[in-house]
């Protein structure tokens, strides 16, 4: 702890303080609220997105077979060529928000193709957009996570170091300053004595 001086200045410069700490901490206490529930909902989603993504594999099984056709269906026959998000801001935090994805589908033959290969693009691709916007809400959740710990630092630093210091360096600046006071009385009460007597 820094060592303080026990002047009426700074009695005034930790009571400022004191009161900026003492404003400041609600509001940072409303945004660790704020950044909980988010992550919270955040998290509710990204399950949510998984059980979509359990459920549409599963319908997924019964094509397997079909699948196993040799040469129909490609690993290349579909990619993601980008993913479109956008930026958010929850409680002053930077989030990327999904926004969707273009895919390319590399072209085939529809005559000699089975009928069954569109519907397996079309879920593939569902597939892979609950895959990407489950990645990107994960990314959300890290950055709101970070956030979180730093806030949770601050409001733990205000209310259990920074506040009780602070009213510890008034009290004691407080008691230093009412004896000077005191003795100064007092010295000033043994002075007029003297010149009574003195007087006398």
């Amino acid at each position: 702890m820094a060592k303080i001086k026990l002047t009426k200045n700074e009695l005034k410069k930790q009571k400022d303080s004191l009161k900026m700490f003492q404003r400041y901490l609600p509001t940072l206490m409303l945004k660790k609220q704020q950044l909980q529930a988010e992550i919270r909902t955040t998290e509710t989603r990204i399950r949510e997105l998984l059980d979509e993504k359990t459920r549409v594999d599963e319908g997924f099984r019964s094509w397997i077979a079909v699948f196993g056709e040799r040469g129909v269906f490609k690993p290349e026959l579909l990619r993601v060529a980008r993913v479109r998000t956008s930026q958010g801001n929850i409680a002053g935090v930077a989030i990327p928000v999904f926004e969707g994805a273009d895919f390319e589908t590399a072209p085939y033959d529809l005559l000699t193709t089975p009928l069954w290969l569109d519907a397996a693009v079309e879920r593939l691709k569902r597939v892979l957009l609950l895959d990407l916007e489950a990645a990107v809400l994960e990314e959300q959740r890290k950055a709101l996570d970070r956030e979180l710990r730093i806030t949770t630092q601050r409001v733990n630093l205000f209310e259990k170091v920074k506040i009780p210091e602070t009213k510890g360096n008034i009290k004691k600046i407080q008691v230093y300053l009412g004896d000077q006071q005191t003795s100064a009385v007092v010295r000033g009460k043994i002075a007029k004595q003297a010149l009574i007597r003195e007087a006398a």
